[in-house]
């Protein structure tokens, strides 16, 4: 039999705080195996599984599209489209920071006094707002 983890070891293990872990609980995206008391206990299978939702959340995903994406289920064309149109956005998101970053590095090295006059430095901080 597999031995369970209570709450206090899965958030320390995973660094996921337990009102977080009751809280993906509610939307769905973690289940308890059963309880020692009042506190809930997991597989230690969950904590990959909580890898994959940070991993998701830092790629931009919703809650409600990550229990999508982890749901056992063949992947379909919906599904695919979602995980595409992430990529997309990313894309766009690593050109812009891309251009910030030059703009950023080249006023380290900029001439202009004040700062706030270089072109290329304005540039960089108009390119975040779009």
């Amino acid at each position: 039999m597999t031995e369970l983890l209570d709450i206090a070891e899965v958030a320390r293990r995973s660094g996921v705080s337990a009102s977080a872990l009751r809280f993906y609980e509610r939307k769905g995206l973690l289940e308890a195996d059963a309880r020692h008391g009042l506190r809930r206990a997991y597989r230690p299978e969950v904590l990959a599984r909580l890898a994959r939702i940070r991993a998701a959340q830092t790629a931009g995903f919703t809650l409600r599209q990550i229990a999508e994406i982890l749901a056992d289920r063949p992947a379909d064309a919906a599904l695919r489209r979602l995980l595409r149109d992430q990529a997309t956005t990313i894309d766009a998101q690593i050109e812009r920071l891309t251009e910030i970053r030059d703009g950023l590095r080249h006023a380290t090295t900029c001439r202009h006094q004040p700062l706030s006059t270089c072109p290329h430095f304005l540039a960089a901080g108009t390119d975040a707002h779009r």
